[in-house]
Parts: structure tokens; C-alpha cells; sequence
């Protein structure tokens, strides 16, 4: 047998690595990996927020909604320090079935609000993937024109599994857009579940999207809904579909006769318009300004801001006490061995949780 050549080498043999270009010093190559690890402070991102800066934004939000607790920690700083530069946009929530245009709605009512001089700034609370966690909808690839419009900035943010959650982040984050500049504050809802009561509670007025033709006229006349909207647009009003939109229009008038006064001395109205074509869209800014004019005028604009401020602080206790709870080392011990004993049918799920309540 021959014998085997010293030099051979197996195929899984690693390389040594490439050096450096020699106009590159060793000095410069640390510098440079220093520099892109290098975080921004508190101060630097405040400093970039108020001066429009879109990345030092980007980053702001990415802290606000990270569970690190030093993240966090530094998120709260950031919005403190961003609060004096706040409250000074008007934040409209949209929301409608999956399949009603939110999204081509959005977009032409974001361009529109651009070319007359306005900053817009779009969060959309997005569902998530309950296997990666992340955004399903994708609102970003769904705005291709908004989404290059250098007055206009879309963050979507995936909903996860707690609504509440989502909802103080959108709610830090609003805070966080109006620092940097932006005029008017989008807020786009799933279209299912609470998602709606949850976005009408930080929003200064919510705009229920409709269809004509499609079932969607009795969908409309639930009470909830119609009470938390401020206008409702039926959109898609074009070609073929135009002679049922206008029914449909007449209906939900009729249906709006039926709710009490809001307390804003607003009464909402229905318009139609076609997103795709871009028809409607201005009257659908020149509702919302009628609106804000009445009820800064009679003080409800600011009434409804301070509610929504208290209602968010009992939110916000509720919610730390909450994550407390579950996070004591003892509860979490104690939890288990009470939901084992309630599966046995030794105790009651009311008896566990008094017993639990009382560590």
C-alpha cells in the first residue's frame, strides 16, 4: 500500500483568513468595529427625535417596544425627555375589515396630506405570526409610494399576543413621532377583535372604513362600532360598485339617526370615496378638520386627551401590578402546584386564586 503524502489535507481544513488590506492599519480596523457597536445615548437619540431625524426615531421606537429591562429603562428617558415637544399633532385611528383597503385608503390619504404640506406618520398595529412573532400583514410592502415619501414614516408594529402591550407601545411611540415633527398620526387597527376599542382610546378621531355590496352594510350597523366612529367612509365607490355604495350610504345615515349625541356635539358623517382612484380623499381631510375645529372650540379636543390620559394611567397600574404578580418567584412556584390541584379536583379555580391572592 502506498504510503499516504504528508501533505494531504482533509476537505473540511479551515483556511487561515484574509489580512487586511495594508492601507488599513490594525488601529483604523478597531476603530471602525468600535464605532458600529457604539450606542447612542439618551441624549443623542432626544437630540435626533427633535430635529427630524428619522433613523434616531427608528431606534427610539425599537427601544420602546424591546422587553430588556435596560432597553426599557432607557425608553422611559427618551419619552420623558420628548413629552415638552409633544401633543401637538392631530391622531386619527382608521380601522375596517380585513379586505376593505385600510391600506390603499392610508396610503392615498397619506400622499394627499403630504403634497398640501404635512408630516404624516402611519402605525399600524399589525396581527402577528403566533409561530414567529412577527408582522404578518407587512404594512411597508403594502405603501410602496408613502413609503418613499420623505414627509411620511411607516412602522409596523406586530400586536404579539398581548393587545395591551402593543397598545402602551403605540401609545409611547405616538408621543415619540410628534417629538420629531410629525403633524398628523395615523393609526391603523387589524380590523378584528378589541383591536378597535383599544385604538379609539388614544386617537382623537376614529374613521370606520365600509364596502357597499358585499354583506358588509349589516356588519355596520352593530352598535359598538358605529358609536366609537367619528365618520364612516365607504370606500371602493367606483365602477359597477358605485350605484351600491350610494345605498349603502343612505343606510348607515339612517342608522347613525339612531345613536344618541356624542358628547363631542359632533354628529358623524358618511361620505363615499375610491381609494385606488384617489376620489373622496380630500373630503375625508376637510371631515377631520370640521371636527377638530368644533371641538376645539368647545373644548372637548383637549377633554377627550385628558381622559384618555387617565384612562392609560389605570391601564398602565393595572398592567405593572399584573406583570408583578406573575414574575414573583413564590406565585410562580405556588401556580403550579394550585393548577395541579384544581386539575385533581382538590380545590376550585376560585379558592386557588384567593389563596394565591394572598401570598
Amino acid at each position: 500500500m502506498a504510503k499516504k503524502d504528508k501533505t494531504y489535507q482533509s476537505a473540511l481544513h479551515e483556511k487561515d483568513g484574509i489580512d487586511p488590506p495594508k492601507t488599513l492599519s490594525k488601529d483604523s480596523a478597531i476603530s471602525i468595529k468600535s464605532k458600529r457597536q457604539k450606542q447612542p445615548s439618551v441624549d443623542d437619540l432626544v437630540e435626533g427625535i427633535t430635529s427630524g431625524n428619522i433613523t434616531a426615531l427608528s431606534r427610539a421606537i425599537t427601544l420602546v417596544e424591546s422587553t430588556n429591562k435596560a432597553h426599557t429603562d432607557k425608553a422611559r428617558n427618551i419619552i420623558t425627555a420628548c413629552l415638552p415637544y409633544a401633543n401637538k399633532s392631530i391622531r386619527i385611528g382608521i380601522t375596517g375589515v380585513p379586505g376593505v383597503g385600510k391600506s390603499t385608503f392610508i396610503e392615498a390619504f397619506g400622499t394627499y396630506l403630504t403634497s398640501i404640506g404635512k408630516k404624516v406618520a402611519v402605525l399600524a398595529v399589525d396581527p402577528s405570526s403566533t409561530l414567529s412573532k412577527g408582522s404578518i400583514l407587512g404594512d411597508k410592502t403594502r405603501m410602496e409610494d408613502l413609503v418613499k415619501d420623505e414627509n411620511a414614516f411607516i412602522r409596523p408594529s406586530p400586536s404579539g399576543n398581548s393587545l395591551g402591550g402593543v397598545a402602551r407601545k403605540t401609545r409611547e411611540t405616538i408621543v415619540l413621532c410628534e417629538a420629531a415633527g410629525f403633524d398628523i398620526i395615523i393609526i391603523e387597527t387589524v380590523g378584528v377583535g378589541q383591536s378597535e376599542t383599544t385604538v379609539h382610546s388614544m386617537v382623537d378621531f376614529f374613521l370606520l372604513l365600509k364596502l357597499a355590496g358585499a354583506g358588509d352594510e349589516l356588519q355596520g350597523i352593530k352598535r359598538g362600532i358605529i358609536e366609537m366612529a367619528d365618520a364612516i367612509i365607504i370606500n371602493k365607490a367606483d365602477g359597477s360598485n358605485l350605484k351600491a355604495a350610494k345605498s349603502a350610504k343612505v343606510e348607515f345615515n339612517r342608522a347613525l339617526h339612531l345613536y344618541p349625541s356624542k358628547a363631542s356635539g359632533w354628529s358623524p358623517k358618511v361620505t363615499l370615496c375610491s381609494a385606488l382612484k384617489k376620489v373622496g380623499i380630500a373630503d375625508a381631510w376637510n371631515l377631520i378638520k370640521d371636527y377638530c375645529e368644533i371641538t376645539t372650540s368647545n373644548q372637548y379636543f383637549e377633554h377627550n386627551r385628558n381622559n384618555q390620559n387617565k384612562f392609560w394611567l389605570l391601564q398602565t397600574i393595572d398592567e405593572h401590578l399584573k406583570s408583578n404578580f406573575y414574575e414573583s418567584p413564590k406565585i410562580k412556584l405556588e401556580l403550579q402546584k394550585q393548577i395541579d390541584l384544581v386539575e385533581a379536583g382538590k380545590t376550585t379555580p376560585f379558592a386557588a386564586a384567593e389563596y394565591l391572592l394572598s401570598l
